[in-house]
């Protein structure tokens, strides 16, 4: 993955893990924390979506696959806080 790919996937994850804060209520992880999520969840979302075989084009494609990756992510770290 070159630099420029890597920004994209940054900035989808940016943009991810802010939506995704908004839709799961009572995260706990605040501002900073969602946007990491967002980070790992985009990769997340990536490889979970090759796994399937599923490709999403373009720039709503990408978010919409990095929101899924992210919602995924809180999902599990919600199960295990509770653990």
């Amino acid at each position: 993955m070159n630099t420029e790919g890597l920004i994209y996937w940054l900035c989808v994850g940016v943009i991810a893990g802010f939506l995704a804060g908004k839709i799961m209520k009572g995260s706990g992880f605040g501002l900073v924390g969602d946007l990491v999520v967002g980070i790992v969840g985009a990769f997340l979302g990536g490889w979970v979506f090759g796994l399937l075989g599923i490709g999403a084009g373009g720039i709503l494609g990408s978010i919409l696959t990095a929101l899924i990756g992210a919602l995924l992510l809180l999902m599990l770290v919600r199960i295990i806080k509770r653990g």
